[in-house]
């Protein structure tokens, strides 16, 4: 098969998932949702704290929106080990690094256009709400914000693709990742220049700050998230290579 040819099979397979488009709407709505309601309760009065940072309270949603990309991620992936479709897909794909390539392109795809929607609603939605204290939608660290939190999110979907892709299992690598975003990243999160720092989501989420609160530069901290995932996807590539039928 062709390259594009590929490209579009596993375009079908993704979109047609049962949940797939209700985990890119659902990373919409909570992060956008949440950085509208959090702003308008809060965000007024929160901006005379001295550790408030307006940009990052825009995008304080995303901490819950990240989790449905996780799972849509997950989902494009663990998909080929349900029922032994992997055999079905090697077998009309044999180059498998061609195949494992479009696959992820099809996470990264509609992964990227939806953080961006998503980043962009968010900032919008969130000033709105929180007024005078937000920022101007042209301040270079807005613009910076907007981008790379859509760039983190892409990271974070494509994490959990490769991590599936090494553990064949979608309810694995869904009980380790949100456990280790939701639980881990809290507990540590506030020992700055600690371990916690280089964890994937926090050192990504660096990028969403004015003054980020860890020791990393904002895209130093998105660069660690990417090591993150290369690391994740090598891994998940070598699985494929040398595990699976």
């Amino acid at each position: 098969m062709s390259t594009s040819a590929v490209l579009r099979s596993e375009w079908i397979k993704t979109r047609t998932l049962p949940g797939s488009a209700w985990s890119l709407l659902a990373c919409f709505v909570l992060s956008v949702g949440f950085a509208v309601a959090a702003n308008a309760a809060f965000g007024e009065d929160e901006a005379d704290n001295a550790d408030f940072d307006a940009l990052y309270s825009v995008f304080i949603g995303l901490n819950l929106g990240q989790i449905a990309l996780i799972a849509f991620g997950t989902m494009a992936m663990s998909s080929e080990y349900q029922g032994g479709a992997i055999r079905a897909s090697l077998a009309a794909v044999p180059n498998r690094g061609l195949f494992y390539a479009a696959k992820l392109a099809n996470v990264a795809g509609p992964a990227l256009v939806l953080g961006l929607l998503t980043t962009l609603a968010s900032f919008l939605g969130g000033s709105a709400a929180m007024g005078d204290a937000a920022l101007s939608p042209g301040d270079g660290d807005a613009i910076r914000a907007v981008l790379g939190g859509a760039v983190y999110l892409t990271l974070m979907a494509l994490l959990a693709a490769g991590l599936t892709a090494v553990l064949r299992s979608g309810v694995a690598v869904l009980s380790i990742l949100i456990p280790f975003i939701l639980v881990l990243s809290m507990v540590l999160g506030p020992a700055s220049g600690s371990v916690a720092d280089l964890l994937p989501d926090r050192a990504g989420q660096q990028v969403l700050y004015v003054d980020p609160p860890g020791d990393l530069a904002p895209l130093t901290g998105l660069a660690v998230t990417a090591l993150w995932t290369g690391a994740a996807l090598l891994a998940g590539w070598w699985s494929l290579r040398r595990r699976d039928a």
